[in-house]
């Protein structure tokens, strides 16, 4: 789907592309919910804005030379040389740990103290 709207401050055309990628994650064990899915939508030339159940997950700007991806509370997660390579970052970033990490990063903090 894709409309086109006028933006309040400059009145430049606003290109409103409704695109879902879904994500590889698996369901909490015992839950019968659906993997989340980001569906993007372009805010602006430059800007494009990610909602995971309607929800607000993050989003991308893109200047001349990198495409900057930040999460759901604007902070930067990185800098990826495709708006393809940003997208899958947010993806990640929003990807609920697998056990077997949450138990690798448990050790590996444990072993700090």
């Amino acid at each position: 789907m894709s409309s086109t709207a006028s933006s309040a401050r400059s009145g430049a055309p606003i290109h409103d592309h409704d695109t879902t990628i879904p994500t590889a994650t698996a369901p909490a064990v015992g839950s019968a919910a659906a993997p989340a899915e980001l569906a993007w939508r372009q805010a602006g030339h430059d800007v494009f804005v990610a909602t995971s159940r309607g929800e607000f997950a993050g989003f991308v700007t893109v200047d001349d030379t990198a495409h900057v991806v930040h999460d759901s509370h604007s902070r930067r997660i990185g800098s990826y040389p495709s708006l393809a390579a940003a997208r899958q970052a947010l993806v990640d970033a929003t990807r609920p740990p697998s056990r077997s990490r949450e138990r690798l990063r448990r050790r590996i903090l444990s072993r700090r103290r």
